[in-house]
């Protein structure tokens, strides 16, 4: 299988650089949460900036971040347009980490990731494209590799309850057994306008990401002495949880998975299902049909527009609507006859939560003692025990439940 490599000492040295943490993206509703997060929590001594395309809403934005905060040091401006290669470049060499939260990741996203590749800037999203993600790794993981950058995507609620819950669990069973995980998630929320025009994207291009999928499966290979399988799982009433669980075609298992790859604490068997957890058959098979439903209106390019027209990809509901807000994964695993279950959960996972989890992945790559790896990475290989700390401190709780 493909590896992360150790990042090259000349690479690794970017304290030159004038910035920590740049966010592009950081005029739109998620990336203002992100700026409100770090004009919060950035260490004494540190340095980020707010970028995008519109010099007067960054000055808008840094205006408001120190009314409502005089005593926190401003972040600076970068002007950068996805549209404009030389601006991105720029934006990745004044900066030791870049944080996106400008998507869908399929339309907009490649010039920044082959910008950090280039320049050994590490980089975090918020993509929960699977597509997204594997075309990343076919062009740009070996340049990651070369230059020192940690591609590092989906850190938001995709998938770092789901990534960061199972690398939890596996510290809960015993070692060198075969393991079997299944999560079950649940959450009470309004989702994002930018996901749900990222999934009506997925759904118009299965056969293309079916394609992409098959080619990193080539270039990775198999991993040797182990083995790590996805199992699909069915629509069932689950005796454990008490609840209806309905497989989820997230890129949530795929992350997991290649977390189960590259770490060896993961036992010499692994295995992973995901579903959704609903509480009735009937809720399961409504769900069940609007998925179908959005899938196949996708494929029709004049329904997949009205589908886009319903939602604006840049709205985000309001502040007590994220407050009455909630999310949980449940995960149980079956590990040398013993079963282990296991929680994650917080508050509102579209927007709250998301902003979040991406601010402090940011900040570990950043500031954080971490093992010397490079490429397209997961969460869990990445940053493991030093961002499972940081988001526990940011709010999610991770517990036991029964073992």
């Amino acid at each position: 299988m493909s590896e992360s490599t150790t990042q090259p000492e000349s690479a690794s040295d970017r304290s030159h650089r004038p910035f920590d943490i740049v966010v592009y993206g950081a005029t739109g509703f998620t990336g203002g949460l992100v700026a409100d997060y770090l004009m919060r929590n950035l260490p004494e001594g540190g340095a980020w900036a707010v970028a995008g395309r519109s010099r007067v809403k960054l000055d808008a934005l840094v205006a408001r971040l120190s009314a409502e905060m005089p005593d926190v040091p401003a972040p600076g401006v970068v002007v950068a347009d996805t549209e404009n290669p030389e601006s991105l470049a720029d934006m990745a060499g004044a900066a030791r980490v870049v944080l996106t939260t400008v998507g869908p990741y399929l339309e907009y996203g490649e010039p920044l990731v082959a910008a950090c590749a280039e320049a050994g800037t590490d980089y975090v999203d918020l993509t929960g494209e699977p597509e997204f993600a594997d075309r990343m790794y076919l062009e740009y993981h070996d340049k990651a590799v070369a230059s020192g950058a940690r591609i590092i995507h989906a850190c938001g609620f995709d998938s770092i309850p789901h990534d960061l819950g199972v690398f939890y669990t596996m510290k809960q069973v015993p070692e060198g057994v075969p393991v079997a995980v299944y999560g079950a998630v649940h959450a009470d929320a309004q989702f994002s306008g930018g996901t749900y025009h990222s999934a009506i994207g997925q759904f118009a291009r299965l056969r293309q990401a079916a394609r992409t999928a098959k080619a990193r499966r080539t270039k990775e290979g198999r991993v040797e002495g182990r083995r790590i399988k996805s199992v699909a799982g069915k629509p069932h009433h689950d005796s454990v949880l008490g609840r209806w669980l309905v497989p989820l075609p997230t890129i949530d298992p795929q992350i997991v998975l290649r977390s189960a790859a590259a770490l060896e604490s993961y036992g010499p068997d692994f295995s992973y299902a995901h579903y959704a957890s609903v509480k009735s058959p009937l809720t399961a098979t409504a769900g069940m049909a609007g998925v179908g439903a959005l899938a196949v209106g996708a494929q029709i390019g004049p329904i997949r527009s009205q589908l886009l027209k319903r939602i604006d990809r840049g709205a985000g509901p309001s502040e007590s609507r994220r407050a009455r807000s909630s999310f949980d994964v449940t995960f149980v695993a079956l590990a040398g006859g013993r079963r282990v279950v296991t929680r994650v959960c917080g508050g509102d996972p579209g927007y709250t939560e998301t902003s979040m989890m991406i601010a402090e992945s940011a900040l570990c790559l950043a500031f954080d003692e971490l093992p010397a790896l490079a490429g397209q990475l997961t969460t869990a290989q990445a940053m493991g025990d030093a961002l499972l700390e940081r988001v526990e401190r940011g709010g999610l709780t991770f517990e036991v439940l029964s073992t």
